[in-house]
């Protein structure tokens, strides 16, 4: 794949600058800033003892998820979703994603009978804002889990994580298959997806749309290439994480 320049400086199979600071909240269970260059989303897990009333007494736990963006996330402002009265279409769509992403890594049964909330909060967006908030939520939702052993609400020898979990945007501009999409890049993509990938490298999700020219399969095979190569990084970036000593 030939290499050129975009208007950032990377290569196309570049990542932006990736940042994880965990432990950004002091009230929730599990916290993590993440930025993808200037995009911000600031991840929380809550734990609750308990389950919902639909599951009780089954012996698992739940794992959900809720995204939404601020006001001056974007450059004009947009009002808040619960003022306008209803949650947008492209909110629900979001939340489920990071929901069902975080689900496949979670062995439920292990969890107990136990619930997570994982919030996504938007504080800057600049492309990739979906991707962001499920790697962040990931690092956030490890460490409630600690959290939760740590009170004997899930057992010392259970394993609720079977696998971790991150997601990058990969697309088509100009004929030209790219990694890990900017905003100004991403509205001009013939290509757009969103690829969802566990840590040993399987698909969790694949989301991809042609904004214009159709993608033929070795266009499909190049882009699902580059966001398993970005999956790679992301990882490394959640296990450092994830090693170093939580600051409060």
């Amino acid at each position: 794949m030939t290499e050129t320049l975009r208007a950032d400086g990377r290569t196309n199979d570049e990542l932006r600058p990736i940042t994880i600071e965990r432990g950004w909240s002091d009230q929730a269970e599990g916290s993590a800033l993440i930025s993808y260059g200037r995009t911000k989303v600031l991840c929380t897990a809550s734990f609750t003892n308990g389950v919902p009333r639909w599951m009780s007494g089954k012996g698992k736990g739940w794992v959900t998820a809720e995204y939404s963006m601020l006001p001056r996330s974007t450059n004009s402002r947009m009002d808040r979703e619960s003022v306008k009265g209803k949650i947008g279409g492209r909110t629900h769509e979001i939340s489920r994603l990071v929901g069902r992403s975080l689900r496949a890594v979670v062995d439920m049964k292990a969890l107990g009978e136990n619930t997570l909330v994982l919030d996504c909060d938007v504080l800057q967006a600049d492309g990739g804002t979906r991707t962001a908030a499920i790697t962040g939520a990931y690092v956030a939702l490890a460490d409630a889990l600690e959290w939760g052993r740590s009170k004997k609400f899930i057992s010392q020898k259970a394993q609720p994580l079977l696998d971790s979990v991150s997601a990058v945007s990969v697309g088509i501009i100009s004929g030209v298959p790219m990694l890990d999409l900017a905003y100004t890049e991403d509205v001009h993509a013939d290509t757009d997806m969103n690829v969802v990938v566990t840590g040993r490298g399987k698909f969790v999700e694949v989301q991809g749309t042609a904004e214009a020219a159709p993608f033929d399969r070795s266009e499909l095979d190049t882009l699902l290439d580059l966001a398993l190569k970005g999956a790679v990084t992301l990882t490394e970036f959640q296990t450092s994480a994830l090693t170093e000593a939580r600051e409060r």
